[in-house]
């Protein structure tokens, strides 16, 4: 794992082959949850899965998850080492965090009950009674969702970037099946109330085999790559494993207080019947592309941030990171356009059959307008918690997360009375806003200045690009409907399909006019996939 191997590929070619995997597992994504919305709707089993998944969900996002901090501590360390002395510090690594998370396992099991009585205070006793259970049979999450975020750090740090990308779809794929063998089993009949606790447990089981699945594929690749096996270590002596925890664990605190927020927002949903399930339904739309986007961006910029760190390198950093803000505005906020202006018709076609109704439409369909307008402050802050990290700073990112749980809880108060479930999304941005300008405000100090004035200048003819780009799209949307409609499926693709394009174009040609450097940049870049796509 020299530097000159970790050289050897460019970040077009990282990104392209984590863009790739990463549409793969997005996508399988997707589909299993058409398959939840499409057998439970925005019901009982449904919900309850919602609150049960929470800590489980919690634990794979902030341990996990590619980008996280288990991720994130361990490239930023390994990057920087020879490929011998990486599987010492991995197993040391692995033995203290399966020692920890073994004890969370067990009491995630006895007071499951008390969890989900605190995140779902105003559910249903059923829905409560279902979750808690689901909670029981998904507490091992908490153990392999920490393995597979070591992993995902050990085999990126040794430039194998495919396996971790795609590794996700397993969890997917096992969930797909199971709703599928409910299917054969019951039918129509799936989603009436005395089969609500086997559709919760088939849920949740699902959930645990993929988790399962996913763990083992990466645990095979590390063993066969020499990059560390479940030995068990104990010597913190070993050079290199306290450099991870340095960062892993003010890291794990600062992540954590954001999915605080999650559980914060989930006890104020509670009190709108269906909320929940229907601000994950929005949610995981936005993510399909956020994800397989943020991780292009993000995955080959962590360790060039962080083999930046040193001083005399500062003004290439800066560079870096205006580089990873503006891609993350170009690529981001074309899906803002396209999720504000036509968000009734996307979720008519994501969702809506079987058990999910027209009414469950037009309750999802506000919450993925506003979760679309927090698309690039959400990819932007992550940019920036990124550079702190290869910075070996995670206390300045942890403090500020401390204030924004308090923050959040204060909007979420205010917002929900007027606005109700779009409240929570605007209280989620509003944190994501004010944590990115006080990241910029630090880091502006800290690098000897950054040219703020001159960034802000250019992102504000990107959000006008983008807000020509909505209307643009609504128009053309609003005609085909009133002129052609969109009863059915072939004729919904086709608005959707021309809107987009009309949103992405009128993107593209405004962006073009501001010259921007990154938009060169990615043009390019597409141009180059095309070719390449054509010579074959």
């Amino acid at each position: 794992m020299s530097t000159q191997k970790k050289s050897s590929r460019s970040l077009a070619g990282i990104a392209g082959i984590v863009a790739v995997a990463t549409l793969v597992s997005k996508v399988f994504g997707l589909v299993r949850t058409q398959a939840i919305a499409a057998a439970f709707g925005v019901g009982t089993v449904s919900n309850a899965y919602f609150y049960a998944y929470i800590i489980p969900g919690f634990f794979l996002i902030l341990l996990g998850g590619i980008n996280g901090p288990f991720h994130s501590a361990l490239v930023s360390v390994l990057a920087k080492k020879e490929k011998s002395e990486v599987a010492p510090i991995v197993e040391t690594v692995n033995t203290l965090v399966t020692c920890i998370l073994l004890l969370v396992t067990i009491l995630l099991v006895v007071f499951a009950g008390n969890i989900i009585d605190i995140l779902a205070t105003e559910a249903s006793a059923e829905v409560k009674a279902i979750a808690t259970t689901q909670l029981r049979v998904m507490a091992p999450m908490a153990l392999f969702t920490g393995l597979i975020g070591i992993g995902f750090g050990t085999l990126n740090a040794a430039e194998l970037y495919w396996l971790p990308s795609i590794s996700p779809l397993f969890s997917s794929s096992a969930i797909i099946v199971g709703i599928g063998f409910l299917f054969w089993n019951l039918g129509a009949r799936i989603n009436l109330p005395e089969y609500a606790q086997i559709g919760g447990i088939v849920l949740a089981g699902g959930t645990l085999a993929g988790t399962l699945l996913q763990w083992l594929a990466q645990l095979i690749a590390q063993w066969r790559s020499g990059l560390g096996t479940l030995r068990l270590r104990f010597d913190w002596r070993i050079p290199g494993v306290m450099n991870v925890f340095k960062v892993m664990i003010p890291a794990v605190f600062s992540s954590g207080m954001l999915q605080i927020n999650v559980a914060v927002d989930s006890r104020f949903a509670s009190s709108i019947a269906g909320a929940a399930v229907a601000m994950n339904y929005a949610n995981l739309i936005v993510i399909t592309p956020l994800g397989i986007i943020s991780n292009m961006i993000l995955v080959p910029f962590v360790p060039v941030f962080s083999r930046l760190a040193a001083p005399e390198n500062w003004q290439e950093l800066k560079l870096r990171i205006r580089q990873g803000l503006f891609l993350s505005a170009l690529t981001m906020l074309p899906f803002t356009a396209v999720f504000v202006s036509l968000s009734i018709p996307i979720v008519k076609l994501v969702y809506q059959r079987f058990n999910f109704d027209e009414s469950a439409t037009k309750f999802v369909a506000p919450l993925l307008a506003v979760y679309g307008i927090g698309m690039f402050v959400y990819l932007g802050r992550d940019v920036l918690l990124r550079v702190f990290y290869a910075l070996g700073d995670g206390e300045t990112p942890f403090r500020i997360s401390i204030f924004n749980i308090f923050l959040n809880a204060m909007l979420d108060f205010v917002l929900i009375k007027p606005f109700g479930a779009p409240g929570l999304v605007c209280a989620t941005i509003g944190v994501n806003l004010i944590s990115m300008s006080i990241f910029l405000y630090i880091l502006n100090r800290r690098l000897n200045g950054l040219p703020l004035l001159q960034w802000g200048s250019a992102l504000s003819g990107l959000i006008f690009a983008s807000c020509l780009a909505g209307f643009g799209s609504w128009i053309v949307s609003w005609v085909w409907e009133r002129f052609i409609g969109n009863n059915n499926l072939l004729f919904l693709l086709l608005q959707l399909s021309l809107s987009t394009l009309v949103a992405f174009s009128l993107f593209a040609i405004v962006s073009m006019q501001l010259k921007l450097p990154e938009v060169k940049m990615l043009a390019t870049r597409i141009q180059q996939k095309f070719r390449r796509g054509g010579a074959r």
